[in-house]
């Protein structure tokens, strides 16, 4: 072997070598990553264990998810539903293909369509806010909307996670 076959053959090994252990280093960041997303999807899971369990009595007692339109309050707007709410603060794409922002006064609801505004009522405080649909859930059972953490906030429910909420159909 020649002595400039032998420095390609070396400048080669190197830049392969180089390239597996970036590749290595961006997959041990993917892996980490997703580890960490797991272990705050599990803690969530957790909590909201720990806070169906303290909350059954109340859950039984509500009146499970109607569609909307079933009956009409004083002011004209359609009932949705009364039940637990929720809010989350995961997630890069919403069912409706949008990017999630944990900013905009959004929610997720199993069946309204997508763009239905709701005004969303804390019973305990009397706190409301108006929010746009478009994501689908809870999959908690006994929940009927999940809300974006500043929806959470103006209703007053961040410290405590889940509040008893009336859901008006606005629009």
């Amino acid at each position: 072997m020649t002595a400039a076959r032998a420095s390609k053959f070396i400048r080669l090994l190197a830049v392969t070598l180089g390239a597996a252990s970036l590749a290595a280093c961006a997959q041990s960041s993917v892996v980490t990553h997703k580890s960490e997303l797991r272990a705050s999807r599990q803690a969530s899971l957790n909590q909201d264990r720990t806070t169906s369990s303290m909350m059954k009595r109340r859950v039984a007692a509500v009146r499970k998810h109607t569609r909307s339109a079933s009956r009409r309050d004083a002011g004209g707007t359609k009932t949705a539903s009364h039940g637990i709410a929720s809010f989350y603060t995961e997630g890069t794409k919403t069912a409706s293909g949008e990017k999630f922002n944990t900013m905009e006064m959004t929610a997720a609801h199993p069946t309204l369509p997508f763009g239905t505004k709701l005004r969303v009522t804390n019973v305990a405080s009397g706190q409301s806010v108006t929010v746009r649909v478009n994501d689908r859930g809870p999959y908690v059972r006994g929940r009927v909307v999940d809300v974006s953490y500043s929806a959470a906030d103006a209703l007053g429910m961040v410290g405590k996670g889940v509040a008893k909420v009336k859901l008006d159909v606005v629009q």
